[in-house]
């Protein structure tokens, strides 16, 4: 039975009734909300190996959007939609999993969902004392996990270098920024799409310098920042693609790194977009790029919490997201984080 946003969904574990998001027809450029519909089910019940959860919190990421047109590896029409989410066990027949325990798990979008320790990505969640769930879909979760490895791994950001990060006040973005000033950048500049979001950067975020893309060619603008700084940046990590891209390829200093995360400038429209016109510079300046799958990564997700909880406990750090109240209003809030109305890591819970 299908049902539309403006239906009551006041699922809860005294219900049995369960709710998923099912796209029902791929979207011809930006994603209609007719795309999408609310589907309701009966509360399924555990079978042996795994364990009901009720999903407390659901991220909705660009990466969903590629997946939205089909093909391999892309999402299937009239079935519930997969993303990250934090929930709670209320029944298990799972031997890893217990009744109260919380985990994070690939099958959200939805109110309800059968899990197995250990399948999907699916794991028991280290309940970090005075860290707030949302951490666990944001800085901690694999947004935060991108920026680290992006950081760490991809750029090897080393101490007293100067950093570029576009889509600076998206879910990576905020990450990238927190984090490497933790590592010790020198100075970090972040590009976003309103005035509002570039103040949030440099008055909350703690970036050097920031603008906002649409105020001029991006790449006047960044060697703008730059030049404040001396000249140059050592590192870029890439969230959007296109003149972002080849501004920063302009502006890297000799032996540069990027680390290509994402090309949120391309998901809604020309997927195969023309290469930079600078292209030729990776080679005259020996610089690296490279993409970054946060999949490839997970191996680090227990020295990310290592190296950040303590930082979110002391309030050095945050969380730095954007919740939507309410589970009918899932698809909204994927629609507004692809227009760019969130501040850091956008969220749904669940419940309102």
């Amino acid at each position: 039975m299908t049902t539309n946003a403006t239906h009551a969904m006041n699922a809860t574990s005294t219900t049995n009734t369960a709710y998923a998001v099912h796209q029902i027809a791929r979207p011809d450029g930006f994603p209609a909300a007719s795309d999408f519909a609310y589907v309701r089910t009966p509360v399924p019940e555990p079978r042996p190996g795994t364990a009901l959860v009720e999903n407390l919190l659901l991220s909705v990421d660009p990466y969903h959007r590629g997946l939205m047109d089909g093909g391999e590896g892309g999402f299937e029409l009239g079935t519930p939609l997969e993303g990250r989410s934090v929930g709670r066990v209320v029944a298990s027949r799972d031997p890893g999993l217990a009744e109260g325990d919380l985990v994070f798990h690939r099958e959200g979008w939805r109110t309800h969902a059968l899990v197995t320790l250990g399948a999907g990505g699916t794991r028991k969640l280290r309940g970090h004392e005075g860290v707030p769930l949302e951490a666990y879909l944001s800085i901690l979760g694999g947004t935060g996990l991108t920026a680290y490895a992006a950081l760490t791994r991809t750029a090897a950001l080393r101490e007293g270098e100067d950093l570029f990060v576009s889509a600076a006040a998206g879910g990576v973005g905020t990450a990238t920024g927190r984090i490497a000033r933790l590592l010790g950048a020198r100075r970090i500049i972040g590009s976003a799409g309103s005035a509002a979001k570039v103040r949030h950067l440099t008055g909350v975020l703690g970036f050097d310098a920031a603008f906002d893309y649409h105020d001029g060619p991006v790449g006047e603008q960044l060697a703008q920042a730059a030049a404040a700084g001396g000249g140059g940046i050592d590192v870029y990590v890439d969230n959007v693609g296109g003149d972002h891209l080849e501004g920063a390829i302009d502006v890297l200093r000799e032996y540069g790194r990027i680390a290509w995360v994402g090309g949120i400038s391309m998901y809604n429209g020309d997927r195969s977009p023309a290469a930079p016109r600078n292209l030729f510079e990776v080679v005259h300046k020996s610089l690296r790029l490279e993409g970054v799958l946060v999949r490839n990564h997970t191996n680090l997700q227990d020295e990310l919490e290592d190296f950040l909880v303590p930082h979110l406990r002391s309030g050095r750090i945050g969380t730095d997201t954007t919740v939507v109240q309410g589970f009918e209003h899932t698809v909204e809030a994927f629609r507004g984080m692809l227009r760019g109305e969130n501040l850091g890591k956008m969220l749904v819970r669940v419940e309102a």
